[in-house]
């Protein structure tokens, strides 16, 4: 069987890499002026169950199998990429594509790469002009009372003792008079939250602060975010702010459960770890975050290491799911009312070498044609206080809903 040509090359200065999307088929993971695009389906499948890390692995690895690859960059995403989306819940659908071309670029490193035996795809010279839509909203699964009731809930069994910590998450609907362009949305959402992740996989779309996983070179970083606190806008009470979440007993609860949750995860498969004594503030546009970053050296004796294995690990971790994971599961599948369906699930990239980066599938929306579903989730412990949690979701809802406006 002949084998299919995939080839990387550098390319010169180009605009902005959301610049480059077309309307459909579009990938994306790009943060500031660096990242992954891509567009064009290749190949994709769609898997659900407790083995679909591992079936997504399998099918990537033998498609790799039937490529001749010719990269002539050599860097981390340089190369044929898979851009993957997993669900939060093991039941629900997970979908996994290779584009047919990509365009990268980190530091002064810009590269494309296309699959098949044609010549170099030609890139738009010239951003799309887009027009923005109007979007009419509504409420989502449960009513903000419905919900602010579920934290009452869930407080009620953290109090009892059967849990320690649960991470209820609540959503939006918003619908326009013609189907979705994401691409205006990206924009947004990268001009506003440039620290961020800007994804686009499967009609999932957002701008994530936090990286479940980056593995380069046999190094592993994860960015763990647990306690929040909403931004006024003026500097001086938002960094008087920033004090008082650094103070938070609550916050600092709810952060070091997160923070143990991906330590223990990451710990058998590590040589080594790097866990700071205490938390950074993140500063966003909307809020301000607890924010760990933890860091660690694979095994090098063990070769079958990889970015699927550390994922099956992973998720769902403590900032998004709870303390102990299988107990705050129960939970919030007993008291939450919602299918998350692609939220709150690992969401990024993974190339030819295994190297890759996928963040939690935070501040997103599900489009689906003329209509967006889009989510919050607040870290319930037992000093929260319902109303707290019900203006933290909608500071959390802001990043999208601005996007959108």
């Amino acid at each position: 069987m002949a084998l299919i040509p995939v080839t990387t090359n550098r390319i010169g200065s180009h605009l902005p890499l959301l610049d480059l999307l077309p309307d459909e088929d579009q990938f994306s993971w790009v943060r500031g002026s660096e990242g992954l695009v891509g567009w064009g389906e290749y190949a994709s499948i769609r898997v659900s169950g407790k083995n679909r890390f591992e079936e997504v692995r399998t099918w990537w690895h033998k498609h790799l199998e039937t490529f001749s690859i010719a990269d002539s960059v050599h860097g981390s995403g340089t190369g044929p990429v898979l851009f993957t989306s997993f669900s939060f819940d093991r039941n629900e659908e997970s979908f996994a594509f290779i584009p047919k071309v990509i365009v990268g670029k980190k530091g002064d490193k810009s590269w494309i790469t296309w699959i098949g035996a044609g010549p170099q795809p030609t890139l738009a010279e010239a951003p799309l002009a887009l027009t923005s839509q109007e979007f009419l909203w509504s409420a989502g699964t449960l009513s903000e009372a419905e919900w602010k009731k579920r934290v009452g809930q869930a407080i009620e069994k953290i109090e009892s003792g059967s849990v320690e910590k649960v991470v209820l998450a609540r959503d939006l609907i918003a619908t326009a008079h013609t189907d979705i362009d994401a691409r205006p949305i990206l924009r947004s959402l990268a001009e506003n939250y440039p620290a961020t992740w800007v994804f686009s996989v499967a009609g999932l779309i957002g701008a994530t602060p936090e990286l479940l996983l980056r593995l380069s070179r046999g190094m592993v970083t994860s960015r763990v975010l647990a306690g929040t606190i909403p931004k006024t806008g003026d500097d001086s009470k938002d960094l008087a702010l920033a004090g008082s979440l650094a103070r938070s007993s609550k916050d600092l609860e709810e952060h070091e459960f997160a923070v143990r949750s991906v330590a223990d995860a990451l710990e058998p498969f590590c040589s080594s770890t790097n866990v700071p004594d205490a938390p950074f503030v993140l500063h966003l546009a909307n809020v301000m975050h607890l924010a760990t970053d933890v860091t660690g050296a694979l095994i090098e004796s063990k070769k079958d290491i990889d970015v699927f294995s550390l994922l099956k690990s992973l998720h769902p971790s403590a900032a998004v799911c709870g303390t102990p994971r299988n107990k705050a599961f129960d939970v919030i599948d007993e008291i939450e009312g919602m299918n998350r369906g692609r939220y709150a699930g690992p969401v990024g990239w993974v190339d030819a070498r295994g190297d890759g980066e996928l963040g939690i599938a935070l501040r997103s929306g599900q489009i689906d044609k003329n209509q967006i579903r889009i989510f919050a989730g607040c870290g319930i412990v037992s000093g929260s206080d319902p109303d707290v949690e019900v203006a933290e979701s909608l500071a959390k809802f802001a990043a999208m809903q601005s996007a959108l406006n």
